[in-house]
């Protein structure tokens, strides 16, 4: 399941053979039209809420709210608690949506704040003990159709929530290593360490439930 030299990027080959190649303007126009329109989606929305227009950040709240939730609730191992972290992080964002920079991707750094929120309220319930049933670890630890062995899960509910968060990233939301470098604000080389450390400790924890 967790193989170290795994694939994580994809390649995307693009073939123009059907496009004339007497008017490569034309060709090259569409393909930045596309491209922009593609990447200032959501620009444009926080343009418009930084100029007053309250739907438009409802707009970025409906469009990520279920991957924020997915994150929450990965690392938070709870449906309740992670609603309820959802809500914080959208009003942090909300709140200091004026000091995004623009030149930034919106969900790099909307995902940073979702992941550091999680850890900070995982924290908080540390010193608690786990009182989460197994079923509803299976239900919450991973996304559906990822994995049916609760030993998984179980061997997640007893990791620090720093490496479940990266195993989450990595290997349910299909982030690719430098998108989770820019989420964690560090870099790709760091970030390959310490998934290979989460990595270790989660086979340390599902071998003890193997046994």
């Amino acid at each position: 399941m967790l193989d170290a030299n795994s694939q994580k990027d994809k390649n995307l080959d693009v073939t123009l053979d059907r496009t004339p190649a007497s008017n490569p303007r034309m060709v090259s126009a569409v393909l930045d039209h596309g491209q922009l329109d593609r990447m200032d989606e959501d620009a444009i929305q926080i343009e418009r809420f930084l100029k007053g227009d309250v739907r438009a950040f409802d707009g970025l709240y409906s469009k990520y709210y279920d991957r924020v939730f997915a994150i929450a609730r990965g690392v938070l191992l709870d449906a309740e608690e992670a609603a309820d972290t959802v809500q914080e992080i959208f009003t942090l964002v909300h709140r200091n949506l004026y000091k995004f920079d623009k030149r930034a991707k919106f969900s790099t750094w909307l995902f940073r704040i979702a992941v550091n929120r999680s850890i900070q309220d995982s924290r908080k319930r540390r010193r608690r003990p786990l009182t989460v049933e197994l079923k509803e670890i299976a239900q919450f630890a991973c996304p559906p159709g990822k994995t049916n062995d609760p030993r998984v899960h179980v061997a997640l509910s007893k990791m620090r929530p720093e490496d479940r968060a990266l195993i989450l990233l990595y290997y349910w939301e299909d982030m690719s290593l430098q998108e989770i470098a820019e989420s964690l604000s560090t870099n790709v080389n760091a970030t390959k360490t310490r998934l290979y450390r989460a990595r270790e400790k989660f086979r340390e924890k599902f071998e003890e439930e193997a046994q």
